[in-house]
């Protein structure tokens, strides 16, 4: 697909993907050979693993950076997000390392970019048909109800990695947050400056429950999220 598109009436962009990882050597190299056949080039951000997901990145002919020692989510895609701006980037399409989201889904947040390039594009994830874990189900529910409260608007799947992001906007939002909050962060500091969020339906591909790899810290992160929405709200954060 070209992500440089001229069509009458879209915007051309120029867009690349970024895949924050941590200890994914076992499913990187798909990731990237997948991705790469939609969008290029494919960033890789190694967030300090000590197993071979640098190296298997680069073999799959990402472009890999090294981020040591490991610093969290958050601190790999503001890295990444800074690459890609220097780099004459206009956005950057975001999916995660495990292989959760499916390369044929890309075209449709392009897509949406393209029409909308100030928006914030979400892949929102279709979970039907799928066993969630009945606690991860339930955080995912009451963690977008809470959001579209306290933002005062919609906000489409505050949990998803598959996004699609205007830098220079995204940038100038100031998001600071480390970890898994920083994407929350994002779209909370995007509503409230009246941002364009989109949300994309997105088919994803979910493993068996005993085989699913999370580095998310269900008490500590929710923790982390809540205090960084607190210092929003109260001031404390700019």
């Amino acid at each position: 697909m070209d992500t440089h598109g001229t069509d009458p009436g879209v915007s051309a962009i120029r867009i690349a993907a970024l895949v924050p990882a941590y200890q994914a050597a076992a499913t990187i190299a798909a990731v990237v050979q997948g991705t790469a056949g939609r969008v290029s080039p494919v960033v890789v951000v190694d967030d300090g693993s000590t197993d071979a997901t640098g190296d298997v990145a680069h073999a799959a002919g990402a472009t890999v950076l090294r981020q040591e020692p490991n610093a969290g989510k958050g601190a790999a895609l503001a890295r990444g997000f800074r690459h890609l701006a220097e780099g004459g980037f206009t956005h950057a399409l975001t999916l995660d390392a495990d292989g959760q989201h499916l390369p044929d889904e890309i075209p449709l947040l392009v897509e949406a970019a393209r029409t909308q390039p100030d928006a914030i594009v979400v892949g929102v994830r279709r979970k039907e048909g799928h066993e969630i874990r009945p606690l991860a189900r339930f955080g995912n529910v009451v963690a977008d109800a809470l959001m579209q409260l306290l933002a005062g608007q919609a906000l489409p799947d505050t949990q998803s990695g598959f996004r699609v992001y205007p830098l220079a906007a995204t940038l100038a939002l100031g998001s600071s947050g480390m970890r898994y909050d920083f994407e929350t962060e994002v779209l909370f500091r995007a509503a409230r400056q009246r941002m364009t969020l989109v949300g994309v339906p997105v088919r994803v591909h979910y493993p068996p429950v005993a085989e699913r790899v999370s580095h998310f810290r269900p008490f500590v992160d929710t923790l982390l999220i809540i205090r960084t929405i607190v210092r929003i709200l109260v001031g404390l954060d700019a």
